[in-house]
């Protein structure tokens, strides 16, 4: 099958990688993939099939290549795909990493742009039904996956070593961070801090995130945190193997990989409710999950500090819990899915 995947960039993150990795493997299993690109887009990812960089900064129908399949995501891809489309470059899919409209400016845009083609795959329950329920489309799931360079190192029973509390956080500058809720994960955290100042608590972003941020920049100038900016998922996965307590306080995510990832690598979860975490958290069994407006994400993280025992039951069974979610499992889903839409293509 000849698929393309028209992209804005993939710049590393928890959409991008399930671009590449469903890219990636479909090109190994033997498909013809091609990732489209505009001029100013960007790769971050080791890609095992070719790049098409258009010639402007906007996509047009016109840069697409004859295929069978076009693979839309973000709501601004999805016009251009549906008119590739409709000049016979392939059949359109939408594979929505998100719901846009939640939480990005310009929600008409996005909200509109699930008019736009009956062909949907989601990555969760919850968007499923968000997206039923606004727009009357049933998305197929496409399952999020982990790497297998994510497990657990087993080093955290090392002599004298602290005890470690890590997070994420991402550039807020660009308006594409809001439901992050990185604010109020900082508060939570320096609550922590006053109350266990033996803690450490380690902030993880991307590298190239850091350098363009004065926000992130100042933040961890003040000596409060660590900086971890990993720039590969080695440095991401040893990172996580540091951690004892993942934390995350976002409150929109449709398959929210971070705290999955950090699972399989043999953290405890302290999390949000963000919807999609549902898939893979299950609160008292294998993480504690609380919804914002309990403001109880520190209580949490404290709970876990004071608990060892808790702590380590939490992240053993989390870690069994995330074996489930292979990237294997997600592109034989998606792949089943892509035959099954094609099949039907005219009725």
């Amino acid at each position: 099958m000849r698929l393309t995947f028209p992209v804005l960039t993939l710049s590393r993150g928890g959409a991008q990688r399930m671009i590449t990795e469903l890219a990636n493997r479909l090109a190994e299993i033997g498909h013809e993939v091609v990732v489209l690109l505009p001029s100013h887009g960007f790769v971050e990812y080791e890609m095992k099939c070719p790049i098409i960089t258009a010639p402007a900064t906007v996509l047009t129908e016109d840069d697409f290549p004859y295929g069978d399949v076009i693979v839309s995501n973000y709501y601004t891809t999805v016009p251009v795909a549906e008119r590739a489309s409709r000049q016979g470059k392939g059949l359109h899919i939408r594979l929505a990493l998100c719901y846009e409209p939640n939480f990005l400016p310009d929600n008409n845009q996005s909200f509109a742009s699930y008019g736009i083609t009956r062909n949907l795959l989601v990555l969760s329950r919850w968007q499923q039904e968000v997206i039923r329920i606004n727009h009357g489309i049933k998305g197929r799931i496409v399952p999020v996956g982990v790497d297998s360079n994510f497990h657990n190192m087993h080093f955290r029973d090392a002599p004298d070593r602290p005890l470690i509390v890590s997070a994420i956080m991402r550039r807020p500058e660009g308006g594409f961070s809001g439901h992050r809720e990185q604010e109020y994960l900082i508060q939570q955290l320096d609550m922590v801090k006053r109350l266990h100042p033996e803690v450490e608590i380690y902030i993880m972003t991307p590298p190239a995130e850091f350098a363009a941020s004065l926000s992130l920049q100042a933040l961890l100038n003040t000596g409060r945190y660590q900086l971890r900016t990993p720039g590969n998922d080695n440095e991401l996965a040893y990172h996580y193997n540091e951690t004892d307590i993942f934390v995350s306080a976002s409150t929109n995510d449709a398959g929210s990989l971070p705290g999955l990832e950090a699972m399989r690598c043999g953290a405890a979860l302290v999390t949000v409710y963000s919807g999609g975490n549902l898939e893979y958290c299950a609160h008292g069994q294998n993480c504690l999950m609380s919804y914002r407006h309990e403001n109880r994400l520190a209580a949490d993280i404290l709970t876990l500090i004071d608990d060892r025992e808790l702590r380590r039951r939490l992240a053993a069974r989390g870690e069994q819990d995330s074996l489930r979610f292979t990237w294997e499992r997600s592109v034989q889903v998606f792949q089943a899915e892509l035959f099954e839409m094609v099949s039907r293509q005219g009725t």
